[in-house]
């Protein structure tokens, strides 16, 4: 007889075929070049060929620490993809134990390798000596090889905090964001000026430095006013701030001021000279924590000082006085006597009643006002169920953008950077469409036309791809598409009758949405050919993590961006 194929009982066909077929996770953060994303592709292409693998998918995390699987998006889809069921794949191959990561506690490490397993999906890592067989050998080895990971990093963060102190001390500035009216200067070994650098950008050679310098005469000029006015005048920090906005003084983002801005610059020791390193540090990802002012290091004659010691020295003193620590108990007696003298609480009357704390303090102890509310008894009568929502439409943002991303990459050939709520060309970084989510107002009438508010942030190039919600604020009802360059403002209000005064076309699902836009950018890009450079930061999907819709915090313990 011939040869006949013989199939155990209770085999899978399709899981024999697809047993061959691999998946490759890559990760670099800023390491030695011989854990570059192409060096780990060679070393896996060749431990695949020799394997009989055919390599199918590929994680990617380029930029990305390992400390914790937070903000690694690559991993986090490979996970998800590995328990949905959703993966075509049998094997993982990682180049070694430290590209899975340098988890502080290896059992996490091992967490994620176990949820893999336990989904028939088997890690295998090309570049050790041991192979992930479930040995006992080898599950030594693999776990001396977890600690050692996560020993290299602990090890790494000391030198290079140590090092950051060294370089404070100097009078050199350690990281990247300065005041408002400073600067930051680059220089080389021999103290010479190479370049002014921008927000985020940092210096080009590991022998160079960065030094402070202050900016503009007006913004010298401001920041003696304030000291002034609240050393001299006894002005309050509304007050100050109150006089800069209506003197059309921008703070340092070309924003309007805040009382929260006014005590940053009293407190600010770079305009009397000083540079401070180490007030605050978060080590090996962990919670940010405030440092006693012994550590502090102080590099002096740094910078030319803007303002005298003396109404420094005199500001901190009058800073002091005003600040008296109140116990919790104590902050939420007062606000529950608030309440029963006014009948109700809201941030206006919790700013303006004597004896209270600002908002932002019971923000700071309790996490938000609505828990501080909570603990008192009282319920809010304001709506704060779209800001709990939050997190649901910035992930639908987000996975608009890429959809969108991919049908232009496809269609129109174009190399497009993700944003958490759009997407842009990866050459020259112009954004192109922005996603915004509108929610529907409460109908205050039959004769009043159904009306949505979205929030626009600072958005001013490109197109605005406006999601409108139905009445209850769950699902998407419509599309509005309208450009970027509308009055100014941070809120767009939509109507139906306000579609044409904002030059806005109406659509009544996404395909038709992409559609539009896809025939809109080709007649502005005419699908210009653009830089071969890869995408960075994106992982198979492109699709990055949400995370929120972003902006300043709001009283009912979320984001205020989106209300």
């Amino acid at each position: 007889m011939g040869n006949w194929l013989v199939v155990p009982k209770g085999t899978s066909l399709a899981r024999r075929t697809r047993a061959q077929r691999a998946a490759q996770y890559v990760r670099m953060s800023r390491e030695l070049q011989r854990y570059s994303i192409k060096n780990q592709m060679t070393a896996i292409a060749a431990y695949a060929e020799a394997n009989s693998l055919t390599i199918v998918r590929t994680y990617a995390d380029e930029g990305r620490s390992g400390l914790r699987i937070k903000g690694r998006p690559g991993l986090i889809e490979l996970i998800e993809d590995v328990q949905s069921g959703q993966a075509d794949f049998d094997h993982i191959l990682v180049y070694d134990v430290s590209r899975w990561g340098r988890f502080q506690d290896v059992d996490e490490s091992a967490y994620y390798e176990f949820l893999c397993k336990r989904s028939g999906v088997q890690v295998e890592y090309c570049a050790e000596l041991f192979r992930n067989d479930g040995t006992f050998v080898s599950g030594i080895a693999k776990n001396l090889k977890r600690g050692m990971a996560a020993e290299w990093s602990r090890e790494l963060s000391v030198k290079v905090h140590a090092g950051h102190c060294r370089v404070a001390s100097l009078g050199y500035r350690v990281g990247a964001p300065v005041g408002y009216g400073l600067r930051r200067l680059m220089v080389d070994e021999s103290e010479h000026p190479k370049a002014l650098l921008g927000k985020g950008q940092f210096k080009a050679l590991q022998s160079d430095r960065v030094r402070l310098q202050t900016g503009s005469a007006e913004e010298t000029a401001v920041i003696r006013t304030i000291f002034d006015q609240f050393v001299n005048g006894r002005k309050s920090y509304s007050d100050i701030r109150r006089q800069l906005n209506d003197a059309g003084i921008a703070n340092h983002n070309g924003r309007p001021w805040t009382d929260g801005m006014i005590p940053t610059i009293l407190t600010n020791e770079n305009y009397i000279g000083k540079t401070i390193y180490n007030r605050t540090s978060r080590r090996l990802g962990q919670k940010l924590v405030k440092n006693p002012d012994h550590a502090w290091v102080r590099g002096t004659a740094a910078i030319e000082p803007i303002v005298d010691p003396s109404i420094f020295a005199r500001a901190q003193k009058l800073l002091a006085e005003r600040r008296v620590e109140i116990p919790e108990d104590q902050m939420l007696l007062r606000l529950r006597l608030t309440l029963r003298r006014r009948g109700k609480l809201n941030s206006r009357i919790i700013n303006t009643t004597l004896g209270l704390d600002h908002v932002s303090s019971y923000v700071k102890h309790f996490g938000s006002l609505r828990k501080a509310y909570a603990l008192i008894g009282y319920v809010s009568p304001r709506d704060c169920d779209w800001i709990d929502t939050r997190e649901l439409w910035a992930a639908e943002q987000a996975k608009h953008a890429a959809e969108l991303a991919e049908v232009l990459r496809t269609d129109l050939g174009l190399q497009l950077d993700l944003f958490p709520d759009g997407i842009a060309l990866h050459v020259g970084g112009e954004r192109l469409v922005s996603f915004l989510v509108a929610r529907r107002l409460a109908h205050r009438g039959e004769d009043h036309v159904a009306q949505w508010k979205a929030y626009r942030r600072q958005i001013t190039t490109g197109l605005l791809a406006v999601m409108r919600l139905d009445a209850a604020n769950r699902q998407i009802a419509d599309y509005v598409l309208l450009p970027a360059t509308l009055k100014a403002g941070r809120y767009a209000w939509l109507s139906s009758g306000s579609l044409r005064r904002h030059r806005g076309a109406l659509y009544g699902n996404k395909g038709a949405l992409f559609a539009a836009i896809k025939a809109k950018l080709a007649k502005t890009t005419h699908a210009a050919p653009t830089s071969s450079a890869p995408p960075k930061k994106r992982s198979r999907s492109g699709q990055p993590k949400a995370k929120g819709f972003g902006g300043r915090r709001s009283r009912c313990g979320g984001t205020k961006s989106h209300r």
